[in-house]
C-alpha cells in the first residue's frame, strides 16, 4: 500500500497548487491513501470548513492539524462532525472539538491515522505524546498505522520514532515547513521523516511575505502575517507499506514544483 503524506498546506495559494498537482501524482505513483496537514490552509492561519472541503475535494483522504487547530471558531462544529479531519490527540478530549485519530477502511485493510503534537517549545501543558500514543495503540486493531507528529524539535520527533519503531508503520513530522532529507526506515520497519515540508509559496518565509518577517525580527514589534503569492511547491513523502506485516518497505521524498 502506498501512502502519500503531504506537508503543511499554506493558504489559498497552497490549496490551489495542491489541487493542480495531487490528482496526477496519485495516478503516476499509484497512491492508495493521501494524508495532508491542513492547519494553515486558510489565509490568516488555521483551517476553516471551506478550506478543509477544498482539500478533500482535491483528493485528500485525511487531514491532520497542529497548534493552529482551533484558531478559527467556525471550524469547531466541522471538526466534531467530520471524522476524517483530526487534531492532535494529546489535546484534552473533554474541552476541545474533534478527535485525534481516524480509521480509514480500505476494504482489504484498515489504516489508522493518528495526529500528535510535541511539547518542546510548543504547548507544554498538553499530555505527553509518548503517553497518549501508548493509550491509542493499546486499543488499535489496524495492521497499518501512520502518525503525523506536529512538533518543533528534531530531538522530540526522533525520540518518538525510536520509541515507536516496529509499533507503527510510519511517522512523518510537520510544523517547521522545511523539508528534511532524512527519510529512512528504522530497524523494526517504521518509515520516518523528521519534517515532510510545506505546500505553498516558494519565495517566502514559511509561506509569509519575507519583508514582514524581516520587520518583525528587526523591530521586535507585532506584525500582521500576510501570505506570499507566486510560484509554489508541494513537498511530500510516500511510504510503501506491506499490508501483511504493516511495515514500511520503501519510502520516497518528493518536492513538486
Amino acid at each position: 500500500m502506498k501512502i502519500l503524506c503531504i506537508g503543511d498546506v499554506v493558504g489559498k495559494c497552497g490549496c490551489e497548487f495542491l489541487r493542480s498537482k495531487l490528482p496526477s501524482l496519485k495516478k503516476i505513483k499509484n497512491i492508495d491513501l493521501a494524508i495532508c496537514n491542513g492547519e494553515n490552509s486558510s489565509d490568516g492561519n488555521g483551517i476553516t470548513p471551506t478550506s478543509a472541503k477544498f482539500l478533500f475535494d482535491s483528493g485528500v483522504d485525511v487531514i491532520t492539524l497542529g497548534n493552529h487547530s482551533f484558531r478559527r471558531r467556525e471550524v469547531y462544529e466541522y471538526l466534531d462532525n467530520t471524522p476524517a479531519i483530526i487534531r492532535p490527540a494529546n489535546f484534552p478530549d473533554s474541552t476541545t472539538p474533534g478527535v485525534g485519530s481516524y480509521v480509514v477502511d480500505m476494504g482489504r485493510v484498515q489504516v489508522t491515522v493518528i495526529n500528535l503534537m510535541g511539547t518542546m517549545y510548543m504547548d507544554s501543558s498538553l499530555d505527553s505524546p509518548f503517553d497518549k500514543v501508548d493509550k491509542l495503540l493499546k486499543d488499535n486493531e489496524s495492521k497499518i498505522t501512520v502518525i503525523d507528529f506536529h512538533a518543533e524539535t528534531t530531538s522530540e520527533k526522533l525520540a518518538l520514532a525510536h520509541y515507536l519503531d516496529g509499533k507503527v508503520s510510519a511517522i512523518f513530522g510537520t510544523h517547521t515547513h522545511v523539508q528534511t532529507s532524512d527519510e529512512h526506515i528504522f530497524p523494526n520497519g517504521t518509515g520516518y521523516i523528521t519534517d515532510v515540508g510545506m505546500t505553498g509559496p516558494m519565495n517566502s518565509v514559511l509561506g509569509v511575505k519575507p519583508e514582514i518577517v524581516i520587520e518583525k525580527f528587526k523591530t521586535r514589534m507585532p506584525v500582521r502575517f500576510d501570505l506570499m503569492k507566486g510560484e509554489c511547491k508541494m513537498e511530500c513523502v510516500i511510504f510503501d507499506v506491506d499490508e501483511k506485516t504493516g511495515k514500511t518497505v520503501f519510502c520516497e521524498r518528493l518536492r513538486i514544483i
